[in-house]
């Protein structure tokens, strides 16, 4: 007998299911009813719990939740509760985190007794103007458990200090906030390598002002705006020296020791200047997603929020502490609490500034946001002349429309002009892709985009996803099926000539003019049905590898399902494309000697073993050496266009380590030829020897050359797959 389930059991039950749907584990998001009990005297308390969650989560996920007075129909004890006016209230501070809401139209829906008792509980809650620090909040002060040590900047409303805290007697920053709003339980659940880790927050009164204390982890290694004052200053580029010394600047400055150097740093050391770039911007991806996957988003990213550990390693800091719309319907106030900002806004969070009934941003507006942050560490200014909107004392709607038109716009060409002459293809293509105008066709978690950064941050996968536009291989991109039937025709003809070779001595020259007549027409027919039938096989099997890159060099969208099925048949095309001439040889050394048996040609025993012998040789030459010259380049043309769309995962990881797998096969394959060639020859009789001595002799001596170059392209292909496993995500990190 089971046990029943607690209040609290049923609570958490119900969190963590909405948690799972967040994430996309669950379709759909759990129903509410199901987790209420039956008949329990905590039956209320429990639904009001369940209620405050179902709120949050729903506003979370869509940007729009439902009404208490939606739940008080469905569940008509809400409404006859004493906590119902509770419960309106935090609707209204939820739902003001992502929409302007007048207090005024909020309560018009409700009676007038009630919707007074709703206003003097908000009284205060609706703020007119930005809210604003007491000016004795500075460095020398105790506040609660915190000594205010150094002041690491800020702006009115929140600043951040060294502090040490007395109870820990451990040094942290302790950012004091007057604005209380913000998701800092949540993010304080965060635990991640790239993520400033948030210990707690404390809500204190100073002077009769609420203030927040939200404590987290000390990095003394200084922030990306001082990589970018740095990079400014200079002029030059020094790779990943400039890192260091910013972050070594930036320790001395608060009176820190230099470390002694570590294999992270030695790693930053030796990286050129886009490399770095790739390099940080990776691990801010990683982190983003991490976020998204456990609920939280960023909304605010730019340098500040970049801060380094002193060996040099980024963590993003002010996940989600504030509200998405800081003016609650005044643009000028939501625009000019951080002016600066509004450089790394998206065109969708812009559009959400001026139009409260647009859709809430989500991860793709951060991923955009850091797109602009890697392209200004890039090149030292971001990828659009906001200097007008700016530099202005005061934003409004017009420098907010300017804005969000030249985001829509796209990068414009005087920006990339000014990348490094040294950004590889790979990189640029990454940046520009973050910073598309259209959220759908951005990478649309962090993990795709920082396996995107793995690219950038390998030579040889880089030059396989992003070749030279003037390298052979990106010039074959445009040849994929003259080259693909190249691949499979050469090798089968060479074959072809061989077993007419050998046939001509042994079988067609000692028939009678008769049967030669018989012979040739039995090869016209098989021939005619043979080939075109493995023809369009061919073409079948491999239709999503030849189609689906043309289609998208076009413009064509698929969806990730679609791109991943691509890539699986991209990796099977080499063996689709032998097995398939392999089955005809070995089906063709059966049935040719039947056919000809059948239309009268009398054979003796000894001249069908010696056909059937040379067609297993001719299958084995048609099985081992295009199988490498059709994978080699799938690997190396096809497979990278369909890598740079995304959705690529640990599935992928996989596929590539069996086509490696299965390549050891075909290469023992291809060793065999030249012997069991020579072994067939054995089984000629001595009078016969002389005349098929020839032929033997030839595949023997182009067996042991073809294996040779299969050798080459058996490690070339190895290397291939070496660098594009080292690219693929491994999972949630």
């Amino acid at each position: 007998m089971s046990v029943p389930e607690t209040p609290a059991e049923a609570v958490a039950r119900f969190a963590a299911d909405w948690e799972s749907a967040l994430r996309g584990d669950r379709p759909e998001p759990p129903a509410l009813g199901h987790y209420v009990p039956d008949g329990s005297e905590a039956r209320l308390a429990v639904l009001t719990d369940l209620v405050r969650v179902d709120l949050r989560q729903r506003w979370h996920r869509t940007g729009a939740g439902k009404r208490i007075l939606e739940y008080g129909k469905e569940f008509p004890e809400v409404a006859a509760s004493p906590q119902f006016v509770e419960l309106v209230c935090e609707e209204f501070l939820v739902s003001r985190r992502y929409r302007p809401v007048d207090l005024d139209a909020f309560t018009a829906d409700y009676p007038e007794e009630l919707a007074a008792a709703i206003r003097e509980r908000l009284t205060g809650a609706e703020p007119m103007a930005a809210a604003r620090l007491p000016d004795h909040i500075e460095t020398g002060r105790r506040l609660d458990d915190f000594d205010l040590l150094t002041d690491l900047g800020g702006d009115a409303a929140s600043r951040v200090f060294l502090a040490r805290q007395r109870s820990m007697q451990r040094l942290v920053a302790v950012r004091v906030q007057a604005d209380a709003d913000g998701d800092a339980p949540r993010v304080a659940q965060l635990d991640h390598q790239y993520i400033v880790r948030v210990f707690d927050q404390r809500r204190i009164e100073d002077g009769g002002k609420p203030l927040r204390l939200l404590y987290m982890q000390y990095l003394p290694g200084g922030a990306a705006s001082g990589v970018l004052e740095r990079l400014r200053e200079q002029g030059t580029r020094e790779g990943g020296e400039l890192l260091l010394k910013s972050v070594d600047a930036a320790m001395e400055s608060r009176g820190e020791i230099r470390p002694t150097d570590s294999r992270v740093r030695a790693e930053i050391a030796e990286l050129s200047w886009p490399e770095t770039i790739a390099w940080v911007g990776r691990r801010l991806a990683l982190a983003l997603d991490y976020a998204e996957r456990h609920g939280v988003q960023h909304h605010d990213i730019r340098p500040d929020n970049v801060l380094f550990t002193v060996e040099g390693v980024p963590k993003l800091a002010d996940f989600a502490l504030g509200p998405l719309h800081p003016g609650y319907g005044d643009i000028r106030c939501a625009a000019a609490k951080d002016i600066e900002a509004l450089a790394y806004y998206s065109p969708e969070r812009l559009a959400a500034l001026l139009d409260p009934a647009a859709r809430v941003p989500d991860t793709r507006s951060d991923i955009y946001s850091l797109g602009v942050l890697l392209w200004e560490m890039l090149t030292g200014a971001t990828p659009f002349d906001d200097t007008h909107a700016v530099a202005a004392a005061d934003v409004g709607p017009d420098d907010l429309t300017d804005l969000m038109l030249r985001r829509r716009a796209g990068v414009p060409e005087s920006a990339l002009a000014a990348l490094p002459a040294d950004t590889p293809p790979a990189l640029r293509r990454v940046l520009l892709e973050c910073l598309d105008p259209d959220p759908a066709r951005r990478w649309q978690t962090g993990a795709e985009l920082a396996g995107q950064l793995d690219v950038c941050l390998d030579a040889r996968a880089r030059d396989l996803v992003d070749p030279p536009p003037t390298s052979l291989r990106h010039r074959a991109r445009g040849w994929l099926l003259p080259i693909a039937v190249l691949c499979v025709l050469v090798p089968n003809a060479l074959a072809s000539l061989y077993n007419v070779r050998l046939n001509q001595r042994l079988i067609i020259d000692r028939l009678s003019d008769a049967d030669q007549h018989r012979f040739d027409l039995v090869v016209l027919v098989n021939n005619a049905v043979a080939f075109p039938l493995a023809a369009l096989l061919l073409v079948w099997l491999c239709r999503r590898p030849l189609a689906v890159p043309l289609r998208l060099a076009r413009g064509h969208v698929y969806t990730p399902a679609e791109l991943a099925r691509a890539r699986a048949d991209t990796l099977t095309m080499g063996d689709r494309g032998v097995w398939v001439p392999f089955g005809m040889w070995v089906l063709a050394g059966i049935g040719w000697p039947l056919a000809l048996a059948g239309s009268g040609v009398s054979l003796p025993p000894s001249t069908f073993a010696h056909f059937f012998a040379a067609q297993i040789v001719c299958a084995l030459i048609a099985l081992a050496y295009p199988f490498f010259l059709i994978t080699v380049y799938a690997v190396r043309s096809l497979y990278p266009q369909l890598l740079v769309r995304g959705g690529i995962g640990p599935a992928d990881g996989r596929q590539l380590w069996a086509l490696a797998r299965r390549s050891n096969f075909y290469l023992a394959v291809a060793a065999s030829v030249p012997l069991v060639g020579a072994a067939s020859a054995t089984f000629v009789s001595a009078s016969d020897l002389e005349s098929v001595l020839v032929p033997v002799r030839w595949l023997s001596v182009g067996g042991i050359l073809a294996f040779v170059i299969t050798y080459w392209l058996f490690r070339l292909l190895e290397a291939d797959l070496q660098a594009l496993v080292r690219v693929i995500p491994r999972g949630a990190r």
